[in-house]
């Protein structure tokens, strides 16, 4: 499902997600993560007020807004969407978000003391040189934030049920160590949320089934694709095949 005219969207799922989340733990997040576990995440990486903060791939901002509201740092949210930057933009209101459209890598120039990549990183193929560039911007002793989505790559027919297919790059966990040992970083925390992600996965795929509305404002082709690729995160996750984790890496 591709777009960037992102306000349709956003519009067209935001009651459903709204109704899927347990109270408090909605944060307009386009991702499985509970407002609980980004607040955790960021905690663990040392967000403060003062702290240069990198978010990759931020979207519309969801949980860069809610960490920057809730801990404070000077944050930088990046993106290729504009219009999800424009959406971001509007909701950040007073709070002391920056946010610059770009694709990436390239990562932006300047020094950071943590870099947030938040339910992304399985877009990259190639880590190895993702992960050199987030060294690269981090302070020694900065702080990496993310999640992955952990397994074997898709086999070719896995790849043809994934919409989107090209988007989604497993990696191990034992590969993404040894990729962090490389660029110059290494893991100092890790959970495995892959069981809370599955209950959000099966919240989110029962209420956008049920939500009539959403197909009048994406249309049915668009709506298809989001339920399969719901149901296939679903499988994966109840079955053990994908695997969630949280992770915490430290420039050396």
């Amino acid at each position: 499902m591709r777009q960037d005219q992102r306000a349709p969207f956003v519009e067209a799922l935001q009651r459903a997600r709204v109704s899927a989340y347990a109270p408090g733990e909605f944060v307009g997040q386009e991702s499985f993560m509970r407002a609980s576990e980004i607040l955790d995440l960021g905690r663990r990486a040392g967000l403060a007020p003062g702290v240069r903060a990198l978010d990759l791939c931020c979207g519309v901002a969801g949980p860069g807004r809610y960490l920057t509201r809730e801990l404070g740092c000077d944050y930088l949210g990046v993106d290729y969407s504009a219009s999800a930057l424009e959406i971001a933009r509007s909701l950040s209101r007073d709070l002391p978000c920056r946010f610059e459209e770009m694709r990436i890598p390239p990562l932006p120039l300047g020094s950071f003391e943590v870099v947030l990549l938040l339910e992304t990183i399985l877009a990259f193929e190639d880590k190895a040189g993702l992960l050199a560039e987030v060294a690269g911007v981090l302070q020694p002793g900065g702080r990496f934030a993310f999640t992955l989505e952990e397994g074997v790559a898709l086999s070719a027919g896995e790849r043809e049920t994934m919409p989107d297919a090209d988007t989604v790059w497993l990696t191990p966990l034992a590969e993404i160590e040894e990729l962090l040992s490389i660029a110059g970083m290494r893991l100092v925390w890790s959970e495995d949320c892959s069981r809370s992600h599955l209950g959000v996965v099966e919240a989110l795929l029962a209420a956008f089934s049920g939500d009539g509305e959403i197909a009048l404002q994406i249309g049915e082709q668009a709506l298809a694709e989001l339920l399969a690729a719901h149901r296939l995160w679903r499988d994966w996750l109840a079955s053990g095949r994908i695997r969630k984790f949280m992770l915490l890496a430290e420039k050396r």
